[in-house]
């Protein structure tokens, strides 16, 4: 529906290095009688069904949209209000390995995976000071960009790779 004041969050969406991609989110008329609970920047988004249950949060960006968002069914709902755990910590805490493997191991289901509130709710967690939260994302940052200038370089090297490619073939008749 196009002009709607509101956004669904899908799993097509979530990206675990840029996040919610507003731009790609479908708009939406609510028609239920319940008032939705609507994102708020802080708010955190896990993936509850699929083979990873990942987390991404809700950023500033939803802002610059102009609309209000929901999320889709498939996702938790975490709304961080402990002032001893940063939700740039959880998220980042919830995508590790450790949480993975608990929500991989408390996972149901044969064909499609999903893990139930009650497993979210009893997720092992570690809580250091805010200081070392504050490092700890500080660094997960770092290496996100990172990764991100990594996977630009190879982009442009293959791009590179298929001109010369393409000018080759090109100009076949050059020996």
């Amino acid at each position: 529906m196009k002009d709607s004041a509101v956004v669904a969050v899908q799993m097509k969406d979530i990206s675990l290095t840029e996040g919610i991609l507003w731009s790609g989110c479908i708009e939406t008329e609510l028609t239920g009688k319940r008032e939705p609970d609507y994102l708020t920047v802080g708010d955190i988004l896990l993936a509850a069904r699929g083979s990873h249950n990942y987390a991404v949060q809700v950023d500033d960006s939803l802002v610059s949209t102009g609309k209000r968002a929901v999320a889709a069914p498939h996702f938790f709902m975490i709304s961080p209000r402990q002032n001893s755990m940063l939700p740039e910590f959880l998220v980042w805490l919830l995508n590790q390995a450790p949480a993975q493997r608990y929500f991989e191991q408390n996972a149901e289901g044969t064909l499609t995976k999903s893990i139930r509130r009650s497993v979210l709710e009893d997720t092992p967690l570690v809580v250091p000071p805010l200081a070392k939260q504050h490092a700890i994302v500080a660094l997960a940052n770092t290496l996100r960009e990172e990764q991100k200038l990594i996977q630009s370089l190879v982009s442009n090297g293959e791009r590179m790779m298929s001109a010369i490619a393409k000018d080759l073939f090109d100009n076949k008749g050059v020996r």
